[in-house]
């Protein structure tokens, strides 16, 4: 059984430091990453959150990378938000509609690289690098901004001919890798999140609360293991399910090293259907 944040002592404290944190960063002012040149695109940092609406301390980390990744509260960084709904907490009085035992299998790969000694929620992971609580304000912009200062693969999202409503297609290419030395295998990922999710929770630590949720990841699967990334390129296609609002999906692609889950650079995409591009 994974080891879980909340005692019924741990929970309190817990969920009353995070509720204090929250508040004291809720309006500072947007974090800046270091200058680059005019015109440049953003840098791109992804930042995972283990959640679950079982989790009574969850509620303000959803808020915060909601926050983060839809205010843009670092400047000159896009923040691509996977928010990754674990499996462990649904025999405790409520099964969260958006988890799978996936994300909880990826946040024991991520507890196994970081040394930890097992799981708990709400936990935020910048590219792969840093983890925390996930409600801690600070922390976060601080990881974001540190992320965003490394060097990144450059990594695009090319509309595909053969797109439909259904099944969009992409070409992903890394054109290059940044200058990064990548140490051993690499994996890249695909993800399709939904924004605009809420919940009414009827049971368990939330319920009668409305949850909003940020960027939900849908589905997640790997492309391909390379061993050499650079000029990689690849067609593949999304299978969409017909429950997702389509006006709400993106595409997130990322790159990271096999053994230690660095992410070493991403791309993400809205799926609109009109007008796909990198």
């Amino acid at each position: 059984m994974p080891k879980l944040l909340q005692s019924p002592l741990f929970a309190a404290a817990t969920v009353g430091v995070a509720a204090l944190l929250v508040l004291l960063n809720f309006g500072r002012t947007n974090s800046v990453a270091a200058p680059r040149a005019p015109g440049s695109a953003p840098r791109v940092v992804v930042v995972e959150l283990f959640t679950s609406e079982g989790c009574s301390s969850c509620p303000p980390a959803d808020a915060l990378l909601k926050e983060l990744s839809e205010q843009r509260k670092v400047k000159g960084v896009q923040i691509v938000a996977l928010e990754e709904h674990v499996d462990y907490w649904n025999h405790l009085g409520w099964k969260d509609p958006y988890s799978a035992a996936e994300f909880s299998q990826r946040q024991n790969d991520y507890a196994q690289v970081f040394g930890s000694d097992g799981v708990y929620t709400p936990q935020m992971v910048v590219d792969g690098k840093s983890e925390f609580v996930g409600s801690r304000s600070l922390a976060a912009r601080e990881a974001i901004e540190r992320a965003a200062n490394q060097p990144k693969a450059e990594i695009a999202l090319v509309a595909g001919v053969n797109s439909s409503s259904d099944k969009p297609a992409f070409e992903v290419q890394v054109k290059s890798l940044g200058g990064i030395s990548v140490r051993g295998e690499s994996e890249l990922w695909i993800a399709v999140t939904e924004k605009g999710l809420q919940t009414d929770v009827k049971a368990g630590e939330n319920s009668g609360e409305t949850l909003k949720h940020a960027a939900v990841v849908r589905s997640l699967r790997k492309i391909d293991t390379l061993r050499d990334p650079s000029g990689y390129q690849h067609q593949i296609q999304l299978a969409l399910d017909p429950g997702w609002k389509k006006d709400n999906l993106a595409a997130v692609v990322f790159l990271a090293e096999k053994n230690s889950h660095k992410i070493l650079g991403a791309a993400s995409t809205a799926l609109d259907f009109t007008n796909i591009s990198h």
